[in-house]
């Protein structure tokens, strides 16, 4: 699927108000479906087991006083009015984060990485500039000097995202089951354990089986559940503010929190664990920062969610400060505060928009996997599109039916409320505890501020997160070891998957042909060429593969037009595609050996293998018609300074080369005076491959010769060589790295999917090379 000419829906600064407030209602669904939900569980939780309601009402004034003040500095100040300036090019994340600092510092994960891929227009479009701060100049080269710390930089992105991923299975579990326990008002306790859970089991199942079809045909249903949603619980606050206590106000003095944390002392300090769910879902202003704008997702929170969740959770506290008798523990929930005659409308209401909160946050797992298998940090997966005109609705099948299976876990597990919180909480403070550490190394190497700054970002937002992470930390045995469990899986997975890959293009680069071998064998390279072209996949982004010296060697015959081809990501959500590709010679022109590497960035959609086929064809004969340099090249330019040109695909180059395949076509082509036709000489053939050229001067007979070269190898066909590797640790290894490539690695590159594009590649068309790496 080409979703190369989406124009996404992110704003630039010319746009109007209208597109903003639009861009704003949008956000509503995607972005606050998780956040609006926490009203339905953040008391309940609070109230769980560590501190009780008590008729003096100081445990319900401090811990609305906490929530107040936990949404304002949290969301609101951190997140609406500083994170979401430290995009990527637009995008948001923790990936997002990690992305601009590895451009700044130069640490990326990536192996590949080439100078020509900092001259990529995104890679400068957020104001890259020398540090004139000379700690931040200090620090830049200290990271890229030491390994260890780029790998703890590593390591933590990794974190915040696996924990992302575990919010994936603990949000659906704990907005669901919420929304459902409203079932507990109609029946005795007794009854509903037993009609809860299976009711909640249900909704999951359906909400993860339709995942397959695409959120496009339902999203637009999204905002308006939210903003009923929303409406719904502040006119519920209102109405309870005004019938039940007025003076509710007078909680959101900080002097409440005081009174509750000397009050009830540790107690106090466990039921933050239950208190810091309510804000939930923040960090998916910054993830989901890629489809709206700064100013949609801060006009949205600012004016609609953070005022509407206020009422909501001030409504609760003052209907229960006129409650103190409540027959079971489990009552004190979201909807005992609800009037009893709209309590089923608002029920189907809250199941909705848990359901919504769910979609959004099983949607950002998605992309955010995806991210990391773009950047290499884990295992290739199967990513379908499941729309062709909105950017990033993607479906991955294995992860999916993971998901919904841990989910189902955790649901049918806990089966309450105070135990899904608990391991809630510590996902999300521990994501954002990440974002803050993060946020201070932006500060100081992308914003070049000073350093007292980041210091003082990162002790005033980190001192309150990590009071809420303690609090949730030792919850460990009630709920909160899900979490970390999960994370660490996923981070074994992550880091295994990445150590891997590392060291088996470490072995690539080492065992490289030298450029002198193929010059020795002269044009021919010492075998028959034959008509094709011979397209070698490989990692390299410079030097001849190993793989090609294995076919000149045990092979008596070769294509005549032979493509070196590297698809590779670089640290940028996207490349324009008139940058898509690079393209050079290998050797002297008569040997007819190209490079081509295709970039994309980790947001990128890969083009379908037809469309990516045409491209690749034509950027290379673009390259061809446009070379300038001269056919004998010095030696040691070849090795390491191989001169490489960009080009654009076939739909972003007009003015370019063009392929023309269908007859027809071609009469109507041909019949342009501004076109000069190249076409073979050959009169019987299975296909008609023709080139369309501008009309050129300056070209030359030899130039011509080599279009015409490479339009018969295209329509003589082409051949897809394909490394397949088996990588195991060489001998002397330490135990560890025994167990981590013969083992860890082995399996994951066994059970997942090879490179995207093997995937549909055909057979009858495909050579596969075994080579063993002992890395």
């Amino acid at each position: 699927m080409d979703l190369e000419g989406v124009i996404r829906t992110r704003p630039n600064k010319k746009d109007s108000w209208k597109t903003v407030l639009t861009l704003a209602y949008q956000s509503l669904g995607v972005v606050y479906g998780d956040l609006s939900t926490s009203p339905l569980y953040v008391y309940k939780s609070t109230f769980a087991e560590d501190i009780h309601h008590s008729e003096t009402n100081e445990e319900i004034y401090g811990v609305l006083s906490f929530v107040f003040w936990t949404l304002t500095l949290i969301p609101l100040v951190k997140y609406v009015f500083i994170v979401l300036r430290a995009d990527d090019n637009g995008e948001g994340g923790t990936f997002a984060l990690y992305s601009l600092l590895s451009r700044h510092a130069r640490v990326s994960s990536l192996p590949n990485c080439q100078l020509a891929d900092e001259e990529l227009s995104e890679y400068h479009k957020d104001g890259i500039v020398a540090s004139n701060s000379s700690f931040g100049s200090s620090l830049k080269s200290t990271l890229e000097k030491h390994r260890v710390l780029q790998k703890v930089l590593l390591v933590l992105a990794l974190i915040g995202t696996c924990m992302v991923i575990g919010d994936g299975v603990l949000t659906p579990a704990i907005s669901v089951f919420s929304a459902v326990s409203g079932l507990e008002l109609s029946m005795s306790k007794e009854q509903h354990r037993y009609v809860e859970v299976p009711v909640a089991c249900v909704i999951l199942i359906f909400l993860f089986a339709i995942q397959h079809y695409g959120t496009h045909r339902v999203g637009f249903l999204f905002a308006p559940v939210v903003i009923v949603w929303l409406l719904c619980i502040s006119s519920i606050g209102l109405y309870n503010i005004f019938h039940w206590n007025p003076h509710v106000y007078q909680a959101l003095s900080p002097y409440y929190m005081h009174k509750f944390l000397k009050k009830t002392r540790r107690g106090g300090w466990m039921s933050l664990g239950g208190i810091l769910l309510c804000i939930t879902g923040s960090e998916a202003m910054f993830a989901d920062l890629g489809h709206f704008s700064q100013l949609s997702i801060q006009i949205a929170f600012t004016f609609v969610v953070y005022p509407s969740l206020i009422l909501a959770y001030m409504g609760q506290a003052a209907y229960l400060s006129k409650h103190h008798v409540i027959e079971t523990d489990y009552r004190i929930g979201f909807y005992e505060s609800v009037p009893e005659k709209i309590r089923w409308p608002v029920l189907a209401i809250a199941i909705l928009a848990a359901v919504v909160g769910s979609q959004a946050i099983i949607t950002g797992t998605f992309s955010i996997i995806k991210q990391c298998s773009a950047l290499g940090c884990f295992p290739r997966v199967k990513i379908i599109h499941t729309s062709s005109k909105i950017h990033g609705q993607i479906y991955i099948p294995e992860i999916n039916w993971t998901l919904m299976l841990l989910t189902l876990a955790v649901t049918i597990g806990f089966r309450d409320t105070k135990s899904m919180g608990n391991a809630s909480g510590l996902a999300v403070i521990t994501v954002m505890l990440v974002t803050t550490c993060l946020m201070s190394l932006v500060i100081v190497l992308c914003w070049h501020k000073n350093i007292f700054l980041a210091i003082c970002f990162i002790l005033f937002f980190g001192s309150i997160e990590a009071l809420y992470f303690s609090a949730s930390l030792i919850k460990f045995r009630e709920g909160a070891w899900v979490p970390i469990a999960l994370s660490l899986i996923f981070l074994m997975v992550m880091y295994v998957w990445h150590y891997g890959t590392f060291k088996k293009y470490e072995f690539d680069v080492q065992n490289k042909v030298s450029i002198n071998w193929l010059l020795s064998l002269g044009p021919t390279l010492g075998i028959v060429r034959v008509r094709g072209i011979g397209l070698i996949h490989t990692e390299l982004v410079s030097g001849i593969p190993a793989i090609f010296s294995h076919f000149v060697t045990n092979l008596p015959a070769f294509h005549q037009v032979v493509v070196f081809l590297c698809i590779k990501s670089v640290p940028v959500p996207h490349v324009k595609p008139d940058e898509r590709f690079l393209v050079g010679r290998v050797g002297p022109r008569e040997y007819r050996l190209y490079r081509c590497i295709a970039r994309y960035g980790y947001r990128d959609v890969h083009k379908d293998d037809m469309e990516f086929e045409k491209d690749l064809i034509c950027s290379i004969a673009e390259f061809i018609r446009s070379d300038k340099t001269e056919c004998s090249v010095k030696l040691e330019t070849l090795e390491d300074d191989e001169k490489l040109t960009v080009v654009g695909t076939s739909s972003s180059n007009l003015d370019g080369v063009r392929l023309s395949v269908d007859e027809a076509d071609f009469s109507e082509i041909a019949s342009t005076s501004e076109l000069i036709e190249i076409r073979p000489t050959t009169e019987k053939v299975r296909k008609r491959v023709r080139f369309v050229v501008p009309e050129t001067p300056q070209i030359d007979r030899d130039t011509v010769d080599e279009l015409q070269e490479l339009m018969e190898a295209r329509e003589a066909g082409m051949a897809f060589i394909l490394g397949h590797s088996y990588v195991k640790a060489k001998r002397g290894s330490s135990l560890m790295k025994k167990l981590v490539i013969n083992f860890g690695y082995d399996f994951l590159r066994r059970n997942f999917r090879g490179p995207t594009y093997a995937l549909s590649i055909p057979h009858a068309s495909t050579v596969e090379v075994g080579m063993v790496y002992h890395v």
